[in-house]
C-alpha cells in the first residue's frame, strides 16, 4: 500500500500555526503571495525520518516547512540555516533545487529553527513505484539514471558564482568526516559495537585522494527524489539539503551506492531503498558507470565511499533510535531501528574485503 504524500501530524510533532502565521504575515512579500494572508492550514510529510517536514497552505499558496527533529540534535546536524542558504540560491542555476524563502533562527516562534520553501509536485519512489510511474516501459532503470545523471549536474555547479564559495573548507574535508562522524556515534551509541571500530580503523588506514571540490549533498537517494509523472527520465526535485557542504563529489556516489540494493542481496543496505532490490533496477555497478561516464570522474577507490556511507548510514540510523529509545519522539517506526546498526556496519566490512 502506498503511504499518503501528506497526512495529519504525528502526535507530539505538532507546531504553533498561529505563531508561523504571524512571522509569515510580517514577511508575507517575500512569498508573493496572490492573496491575503489569513491562517496557517497545517499537515506532515510523514516519509521522513529526521527533520520534520510539514505541509502548510498561507494566503492561497500551498508552502513547505521545515525543521529539525525533537530533541537534542549531533553537532552540526539538521541545521535548518545551512538548507535554506543553499536553497535561497541553488534553484536559480539548478531547477532540481526548490526554492527557499524564509529563515527563522528564534526557537520562541515554534521551538526550533526553521524554513519555509516553495511546494514541488511529483511522486517519490519509497517502498513501491508509484502507480503514476507504473505506465512507463523500465521504469526502474529510467528514475535510477535520472537520479545519477541528477547528481552529476549537481557536481558541476559553479559555487563560487552563486555565493557558496564559503559553505565548507575542502581542505581536510575527508578526514573531518571521519572526527565529525565518530563524535555524532559517542554522543548517540547506547552500547559499544567492536565492528564499528573495525571500519573505522580501516577507513582511516586507506584514505584515498579526493578529486576536484565540489557541491556535496551528502543524502543523495532515490527517495530524496520527485519525479513528474510523465518523465521518468529527469528528477524534478532533490530533498534534503541540510547536509550540503563543499568537498569530495565522490562522497554522494558513495552514498547512493550505500544505500542500493541488489537482487541477490534483497534488503543489504538501508532499508528506506530496499525496493532497489526488487526486479529491473540497475545494479550498483551500472550505476557507478553511469555517473564515471556522465561525470568523467575516476572511480578507482569508489570502494572506500561506499564503505564510508555505510558506516555514516549506521551513525544516523543509531541518533534516530536513541531520540526515540530517549522518549524525544514518539514515532513508532524508529522503535526497532536500533538492530539494523550491526547489519550496516557488518555490510561495509564486507565492502572492504573486496580489496
Amino acid at each position: 500500500m502506498q503511504e499518503p504524500e501528506i497526512a495529519p501530524i504525528r502526535t507530539g510533532e505538532e507546531f504553533d500555526t498561529e505563531a508561523v502565521r504571524v512571522f509569515l504575515s510580517e514577511r508575507a512579500d517575500a512569498l508573493d503571495l496572490p492573496e491575503t494572508p489569513g491562517a496557517v492550514e497545517a499537515r506532515q510529510f510523514p516519509g521522513g525520518h529526521a527533520n520534520l517536514t510539514y505541509w502548510i497552505r498561507f494566503g492561497g499558496r500551498e508552502l513547505v516547512l521545515r525543521r529539525p527533529p525533537l530533541g537534542p540534535v549531533g553537532p552540526g546536524a539538521h541545521d535548518m540555516g545551512r538548507e535554506h542558504k543553499v536553497l535561497s540560491v541553488l534553484w536559480r542555476v539548478f531547477d532540481r533545487a526548490p526554492r527557499a524563502f524564509l529563515f527563522c533562527d528564534d526557537p520562541g516562534v515554534i521551538g526550533a529553527p526553521f524554513f519555509v520553501m516553495e511546494r514541488r509536485e511529483g511522486v517519490v519512489i519509497r517502498t513501491e513505484i508509484p502507480d503514476a510511474l507504473k505506465v512507463h516501459p523500465e521504469v526502474e532503470r529510467r528514475t535510477s539514471f535520472a537520479l545519477v545523471d541528477a547528481m552529476a549536474d549537481f557536481h558541476e555547479v559553479d559555487y563560487e558564482a552563486i555565493g557558496l564559495g564559503d559553505l565548507g573548507r575542502p581542505d581536510g574535508f575527508l578526514e573531518r568526516q571521519l572526527k565529525g562522524w565518530t563524535q555524532r556515534w559517542e554522543l548517540a551509541k547506547d552500547r559499544d559495537l567492536a565492528d564499528f571500530d573495525r571500519l573505522l580503523g580501516w577507513l582511516d588506514a586507506h584514505k584515498p585522494k579526493a578529486p576536484r571540490a565540489t557541491l556535496v549533498h551528502n543524502d543523495l537517494k532515490l527517495d530524496n527524489c520527485q519525479f513528474d509523472p510523465s518523465n521518468p527520465d529527469r528528477v524534478s526535485a532533490l530533498f534534503d539539503w541540510d547536509m550540503t557542504t563543499l568537498g569530495d563529489p565522490l562522497f554522494d556516489v558513495g552514498t547512493l551506492l550505500g544505500y542500493w540494493s541488489e537482487a541477490q542481496q534483497p534488503g543489504g543496505t538501508s532499508g528506506s531503498n530496499s525496493i532497489m532490490g526488487e526486479p529491473g533496477f540497475p545494479s550498483r555497478d551500472e550505476i557507478a558507470e553511469r555517473y564515471a561516464a556522465r561525470s568523467g570522474v575516476d572511480l578507482a577507490s569508489i570502494d572506500w565511499y561506499e564503505a564510508f556511507a555505510l558506516w555514516k548510514t549506521a551513525v544516523v540510523v543509531q541518533q534516530i533510535f536513541i531520540r526515540y529509545q530517549r522518549g524525544q519522539t514518539r514515532d513508532e517506526r524508529f522503535a526497532e531501528m536500533g538492530d539494523r546498526v550491526p547489519a550496516l556496519l557488518a555490510l561495509g566490512l564486507e565492502v572492504t574485503r573486496r580489496r
